[in-house]
């Protein structure tokens, strides 16, 4: 998928909320639990029928599907090809984190972008540029790069100041990166726990999108995200997992999941319209 598809669709649904399928084998309804012979494929099936009308984007965590082996992985898969069957306008992101020396890297890009259908993945930039640009081999397919994420561990990296420039660690990433790739193929993460860092980090990368997790259960605000980090062509991508598809345990999930994901749109749809971008 092409940045300006991407824009297209947020501007057809009036959203730019990614939902992240965080599936946790023991968090899912006992009624499918109890029912269902693929537990986990089954749940998000539901998930995306009440929520793909509603959002832009589906984000399967990879820990939650490897932590079960085979059976895990072969959910991921089944519902990677659902949704690109189903709803091929949503863009779909690996959160796999990965990041190796430049042939192992190449061999992960192969599994995502080769043998499976995902848009996206993100990827550690520590091991640097080896490590990075295999992934960008890919015709419209996207890295999305940690820059400053919204975990605690955060602060023990991240913001390390370079002795000669001054520069945090996280803008060297920006700066460094935009040499690897450019805002057509390489999206950044940003914590959205960290939103009054937005602005400064919009004055690096003014044309990127960036994938903000950290709204609702991780107590980020969509309103502060969307004042510093909003471009002219919307340039963000809000996850919101928890607060989404754990909305509730009961047989009324998908209706609960649907009014979360419902909240976060209506709000995103006023945003857009006030920043004049719909």
């Amino acid at each position: 998928m092409t940045k300006q598809e991407l824009f297209e669709n947020i501007k057809r649904k009036e959203s730019f909320l990614c939902v992240g399928l965080d599936t946790d084998i023991n968090k899912i309804p006992e009624h499918i639990l109890n029912n269902s012979d693929d537990p986990i494929f089954d749940f998000n099936v539901q998930i995306v029928k009440a929520t793909a009308d509603l959002c832009v984007a589906y984000k399967p965590n990879l820990a939650f599907y490897e932590s079960i082996g085979l059976a895990g992985w072969d959910a991921l898969e089944r519902t990677v090809d659902f949704i690109r069957a189903e709803y091929p306008d949503q863009f779909i992101i690996a959160d796999a984190k990965r990041g190796d020396i430049g042939n192992t890297s190449a061999m992960y890009a192969r599994s995502f972008f080769g043998n499976m259908d995902f848009d996206a993945v993100t990827v550690a930039p520590y091991m640097g540029e080896d490590s990075v640009t295999p992934f960008l081999t890919y015709e419209n397919k996207w890295v999305i790069l940690l820059a400053l994420t919204s975990n605690k561990g955060a602060f023990d990296f991240q913001l390390m100041k370079d002795a000669d420039s001054t520069d945090r660690l996280f803008e060297k990433v920006l700066k460094q990166s935009q040499s690897w790739g450019n805002a057509e193929n390489m999206m950044y993460v940003v914590g959205a726990t960290k939103a009054e860092m937005l602005r400064e980090i919009r004055s690096i990368v003014p044309d990127h999108f960036l994938l903000v997790p950290g709204v609702g259960a991780q107590g980020g605000s969509l309103a502060e995200v969307a004042e510093h980090g909003l471009n002219n062509q919307c340039g963000l991508l809000v996850n919101s997992s928890r607060q989404i598809i754990y909305a509730s345990s009961e047989s009324d999930f998908k209706e609960a999941a649907h009014d979360e994901a419902r909240k976060l749109q209506v709000e995103m749809s006023e945003i857009l319209k006030n920043r004049g971008l719909i």
